[in-house]
C-alpha cells in the first residue's frame, strides 16, 4: 500500500485522500453527489501527498502530463512540474486560442466538448492524462482518445477519486488506470 510521506503509522494516500473530500448533495443537478477535492487541495500535506504518489509511479516514464479542465489542471500542472516535463491543458470547447482539435463526448448528466490546441505534441510523446475524478468514464476517454488523434502516446490515466459504482474504468477498455481512492 502506498502511504504517506512520514514513515511508519503514517497514513495511506487513500486515507488522506479520502479525509480531504466533501461530498456536495445535488450538484451539478439534482440526485448526484459530487465528490470535490477542492478541500484536499487548500491542505499542503494531503495536496503534496497526492502529487507525490503520482510522481513516484510514473518519474522517467512520461514526457508530458494533460490535464482535464478544471480540476484536472491543478493536479496535472503540480505533477508535471514535480516531474520535471510540460504541461498540456484539455480544455473545455471555445477556451484556447489558435488552432484546435476537438471531440464531443456524453457524460453521466449530459453532453460535453473538449479540445487540445492542433500543435500540443509532436508525434509520439509518451503522455501521462490526469483528472480529479473518474464517474462514468466518459471524460477519460474522450481525452485519452483526443490527446492520441493529435499524435501523443498515452501511457495511462491517473485520478484522484474513482466512482467504481459508475462503472467508468471498464468503459476505459484496455487503457492503464490507476486512482489514488476507490469509492466501491
Amino acid at each position: 500500500m502506498t502511504t504517506a510521506p512520514g514513515g511508519a503509522g503514517a497514513a495511506s494516500v487513500a486515507d488522506v485522500v479520502s479525509a480531504g473530500l466533501r461530498d456536495v448533495p445535488d450538484f451539478p443537478q439534482p440526485g448526484v453527489v459530487f465528490k470535490d477535492i477542492t478541500p484536499l487541495l487548500a491542505d499542503p500535506h494531503a495536496f503534496a501527498t497526492v502529487v507525490e504518489a503520482l510522481r513516484v509511479k510514473h518519474q522517467g516514464a512520461v514526457d508530458l502530463v494533460a490535464g482535464v479542465e478544471a480540476r484536472g489542471f491543478v493536479i496535472g500542472a503540480a505533477l508535471a512540474h514535480a516531474l520535471g516535463v510540460g504541461f498540456v491543458p484539455v480544455r473545455k470547447a471555445g477556451k484556447l486560442p489558435g488552432e484546435t482539435v476537438s471531440i464531443s463526448y456524453d457524460l453521466e448528466y449530459g453532453s460535453a466538448e473538449i479540445e487540445v490546441h492542433a500543435d500540443a505534441f509532436v508525434g509520439g510523446e509518451r503522455v501521462l492524462l490526469v483528472d480529479d475524478v473518474l464517474a462514468t468514464g466518459g471524460t477519460a476517454v474522450a481525452a485519452w482518445d483526443l490527446l492520441e488523434q493529435t499524435g501523443a502516446e498515452v501511457v495511462a490515466f491517473e485520478c484522484v477519486v474513482e466512482l467504481a459504482f459508475l462503472r467508468g474504468r471498464p468503459r476505459m477498455g484496455s487503457r492503464a488506470v490507476g486512482a489514488l481512492l476507490v469509492v466501491p
